[in-house]
């Protein structure tokens, strides 16, 4: 386990590395000791330091959600990270290509949700119980570290989040089976990835509901409003200058996002 002031050296390092967009060396090997619950807390520092400077938590992502996904990263389970305000970007907005170390987009449905959800003993009822409405989502991940990283450098990193588009026809979550909403993702005028939301440990609620009960065990309840991203159904598309992504999730519409 890390020291208190390691874990705050940790957090140094990434919010250097995200302010000048340079990747930093890998956590795993600067603290070869380092363990989940240190990742989890790391992370946990950053969006507090930033929240302390007036950012605001709008929701949490969860990710490594797929079999072959954990498999790579030797574990098996998910994991998590923050949504804060200021990673918000409209629909169709061109962003500055600069501002990331290295980015890359997902496809995903966001549940916003109209109650408060807490664990344990969440299931997938429960979620589309509390949830007001899905939206189809673009995620940008980026790394603020170099590559070959561990699930330690992953999840410390904030599981990657560094942006969140939303778009489309907002649904309730009752409308469609979400097992079946299907995206198409385009990398400019090239289809990259296509996916089915079933690829969501078989159902996109339950993505939410494992986020509910992980966060429970801490005391930490899903607040009404909201925004979870249920984890993405295809792999990830890097993204270039000049690249716009666009997302075609058929009858709920679309989301784009450009790097400029």
């Amino acid at each position: 386990m890390m020291t208190p002031n390691e874990k705050e050296q940790a957090a140094d390092i990434l919010m250097k590395a995200e302010k000048d967009c340079v990747q930093a060396k890998l956590l795993s090997d600067t603290f070869p000791h380092i363990q989940i619950e240190d990742s989890y807390a790391i992370s946990s520092i950053v969006a507090q330091r930033k929240i302390k400077d007036g950012a605001k938590l709008i929701g949490h992502k969860v990710g490594l959600t797929s079999k072959a996904m954990q498999a790579s990263s030797k574990i098996d389970e998910p994991d998590y990270g923050h949504l804060l305000d200021t990673m918000m970007i409209a629909e169709g907005a061109k962003v500055p290509h600069s501002r990331f170390c290295k980015p890359r987009v997902e496809v995903e449905l966001a549940f916003v949700l109209g109650r408060p959800l807490k664990g344990p003993g969440i299931g997938l009822v429960d979620v589309l119980r509390a949830t007001e409405y899905v939206v189809p989502a673009l995620e940008i991940v980026d790394a603020r570290l170099v590559d070959q990283r561990k699930i330690f450098d992953t999840v410390a990193d904030n599981g990657a989040a560094s942006g969140l588009v939303l778009g489309g026809r907002p649904i309730k979550p009752t409308e469609v089976d979400l097992r079946w909403v299907s995206a198409l993702m385009y990398r400019n005028s090239d289809i990259e990835e296509t996916g089915v939301a079933a690829g969501v440990l078989g159902h996109p609620a339950l993505g939410v509901a494992w986020l509910a009960n992980k966060l429970g065990q801490h005391g930490v309840t899903l607040e009404a409003g909201h925004v979870i991203l249920a984890g993405s159904f295809t792999r990830v598309v890097f993204a270039q200058k000049g690249d716009t992504l666009f997302g075609d999730f058929g009858p709920l519409g679309s989301v784009c996002v450009q790097f400029v």
